[in-house]
């Protein structure tokens, strides 16, 4: 993850690799130019954000081995699209974040006051998020 930083601007944390997440496939959430996707947001994927993404024709229960893409399913963390993220949070069913292992080009798209009302990594006292 070298000098990669979180949203929080700490080093970029892991997201999950059960399934192996990333647009790399190396388990962050890591993001560059070559990711047009921005695929920076470490979600915990609920079935109302699956559902949401399947009616919006992005079916992530789908798997798509040819793209090391095992389909996901409630409970799994996922770096997911920044934009669908903020699609997903406009219609009342984003999932939870994971701020240490969301991408900090996340807010090229998302505020970062939007993140932390769906953040699961906030500690005791919020006010070390300031």
């Amino acid at each position: 993850m070298s000098n990669e930083r979180n949203v929080l601007g700490e080093p970029l944390e892991e997201c999950g690799t059960d399934p192996l997440t990333g647009f790399h496939r190396d388990g962050c959430c890591a993001s560059g130019p070559e990711d047009t996707g921005n695929h920076s947001v470490c979600a915990v994927v609920t079935n109302e954000f699956l559902e949401q993404q399947r009616e919006s024709g992005n079916d992530l229960t789908a798997a798509l081995p040819q793209f090391g893409f095992p389909g996901l399913q409630a409970g799994d963390r996922w770096c997911v699209c920044a934009s669908r993220w903020l699609e997903a949070h406009q219609a009342g069913v984003a999932p939870p974040v994971v701020l240490a292992a969301t991408h900090e080009r996340a807010l090229e798209v998302v505020s970062l006051d939007v993140l932390r009302e769906h953040g699961v990594d906030v500690p005791a006292d919020p006010s070390a998020l300031s």
